[in-house]
């Protein structure tokens, strides 16, 4: 790996990974937004925003993939192969951690503030979404876990797509590109970045309704701390799996503190993930990670495939 930083192909990364998306964001808002978008057909539930949004993912990997064809840059490097091998133990940390960071988030914000907390769940059979009159055959908080378990073993095969549109972007291109900084630098640069990308629908309402600057702010943060922490993995495995995996998982929970909320709590600092306190777990790691981050030059993908000791 180069210890130049490659600026020129930095930058036609990010003019090509921001301007499409920015663009699919601006079509969103100048049809109706997130909240009065058209639906795709007529009586469906799913929007056309809904499908733009899942759209605006791939404005990363069109980035690295534009970015390489401009600057003839090739295929090395791709950070695709599984590098099971070496990587299998950050494959597995990432998969056991990420929910179990989402979840104790959840648990801390509740014990910070418990009037928010919805103990209905674990006290009668109903959940929200579902009608109160429906013939449930276990209790509501079998239904919980039957959630959790599907978002942690079948999220990260069925959001892999989608997914891998925005880390084959972010941890597989732009990270290695900005490592020459130095392991702490690059962790908080492409932490920045991406959550600057996230910007347009977040003010529209998107993860904060109601709070588009402590939001925007919020949005930074969230993606710098867990954005560390998978880049740590991809870092280390040498693959950009770990991530998909994780960002997979993330998404699939995403929904479940949200079945526990009483009231109209500030969504910037929880009880889901992407709020200050909700993320403090990943915010823990991010802080371990940066203390004990090593500022050398880390080997290519090709030197890992050939063997290279990266478990420093």
């Amino acid at each position: 790996m180069s210890n130049q930083l490659e600026t020129r192909r930095i930058g036609f990364y990010l003019l090509i990974a921001f301007g499409y998306s920015w663009t699919i964001a601006l079509i969103i808002y100048l049809t109706g937004g997130l909240v009065d978008s058209p639906p795709l057909v007529e009586g469906a539930p799913i929007t056309w925003a809904f499908i733009l949004l899942v759209l605006y993912m791939f404005g990363p990997t069109l980035g690295n993939i534009g970015a390489r064809l401009v600057t003839k840059e090739g295929t090395q490097n791709l950070y695709l192969g599984p590098q099971l091998k070496q990587g299998w133990k950050y494959w597995l940390l990432v998969w056991v951690l990420t929910p179990v960071f989402v979840l104790a988030g959840a648990a801390l914000y509740f014990l910070l503030f418990p009037q928010y907390l919805d103990t209905a769940v674990f006290t009668t059979n109903s959940l929200p979404g579902i009608p109160a009159d429906a013939a449930i055959p276990v209790p509501a908080w079998v239904l919980l876990l039957a959630i959790v378990g599907s978002a942690v073993v079948i999220s990260p095969f069925v959001n892999a797509i989608a997914i891998l549109g925005e880390e084959f972007g972010w941890r597989a291109y732009l990270q290695p590109k900005l490592r020459p900084l130095g392991e702490r630098k690059m962790y908080v640069a492409v932490g920045v970045i991406w959550g600057v990308w996230h910007w347009p629908v977040i003010w529209m309402g998107f993860n904060y309704p109601g709070h588009p600057v402590l939001g925007s702010l919020a949005m930074v943060w969230f993606t710098f701390v867990i954005g560390t922490f998978w880049g740590w993995a991809v870092l280390r495995a040498g693959s950009v799996w770990p991530a998909v995996i994780g960002h997979g998982i993330l998404n699939g929970m995403a929904s479940v503190p949200l079945l526990l909320i009483a009231g109209e709590p500030n969504p910037t600092l929880g009880p889901t993930a992407v709020g200050v306190i909700g993320s403090a777990f990943f915010a823990l790691a991010a802080i371990i990670i940066m203390w004990k981050a090593d500022d050398s030059v880390a080997p290519s993908v090709q030197q890992i495939e050939e063997g290279a000791d990266l478990a420093a």
